[in-house]
């Protein structure tokens, strides 16, 4: 079967040097509002979904939780296994293939970490694997980008060089996706990425979710927790429980 984007780009070094930029401070704000919101038991077991290199899930453990990262990448989850201890653990695993049948009381999708699949049916796939990790009264957290605000601020071309490398970033929106083609050269050689997220919509998670058992019971529109602004909001956090 052939590789898609995504197993490519997230293992490569590249891709955690062009985000090398990316805020710890701002990851920890999020898990400090969202714990203080969703208030969990100090026995609480705790997915990371799509974890990459752990970032959320190392700081959630530290904080006393029970915590198990999952992601595709083999090279985030080798790295973050050096984190592991009692309570964290890593596993290379597939978001709509989870192993786990009401074992936890939250599960995070954190950063953008949806909205890879080709198709809706695997979007959906994915929410019900979600679902059917968690227990009963479980909560699922996820925080997706704004897309209404994206596509309207949409900077076409940008050059970001990061390590001595310069990468030529084109972004542009085509068939419902958010595509960024990702160009550089690194010791004499070429290299092509692409990045394609799906251009979901506030009433795409509402279909999907509702399409997978669960309901939004709450929404936000950044990591400080305020209300969600499809017109003016960075984030679309949602918190879902089990229909």
């Amino acid at each position: 079967m052939q590789r898609k984007w995504y197993q490519y780009w997230f293992n490569s070094p590249y891709y955690h040097i062009l985000y090398s930029q990316r805020n710890d401070a701002e990851a920890e704000f999020l898990i400090d509002n969202l714990s203080a919101y969703l208030r969990p038991k100090k026995d609480s077991r705790i997915l990371d979904i799509a974890c990459g290199r752990g970032r959320h899930a190392i700081y959630l453990n530290k904080k006393g939780y029970d915590v198990t990262g999952i992601d595709l990448s083999e090279q985030s989850i080798k790295f973050a296994q050096q984190f592991e201890q009692r309570n964290l653990h890593f596993y290379v695993h597939d978001m709509r293939k989870l192993s786990y049948i009401n074992y936890f009381d939250i599960a995070l999708n954190l950063f953008t970490s949806f909205g890879y699949f080709e198709t809706e049916k695997d979007h959906v796939n994915a929410l019900k694997s979600f679902r059917k990790s968690l227990r009963a009264d479980g909560t699922l957290v996820i925080d997706y980008f704004n897309t209404q605000k994206i596509i309207k601020n949409l900077t076409n071309q940008e050059t970001k060089t990061i390590d001595g490398i310069e990468f030529h970033l084109h972004k542009f929106v085509a068939d419902g996706k958010i595509i960024k083609h990702i160009n550089f050269e690194h010791k004499l050689k070429t290299y092509a990425f692409e990045e394609r997220v799906q251009a979901f919509f506030l009433t795409d998670f509402e279909r999907m979710l509702t399409k997978s058992g669960l309901i939004i019971t709450e929404k936000f529109g950044d990591y400080g927790l305020n209300a969600f602004d499809e017109g003016k909001s960075d984030r679309l956090i949602l918190i879902c429980k089990k229909a």
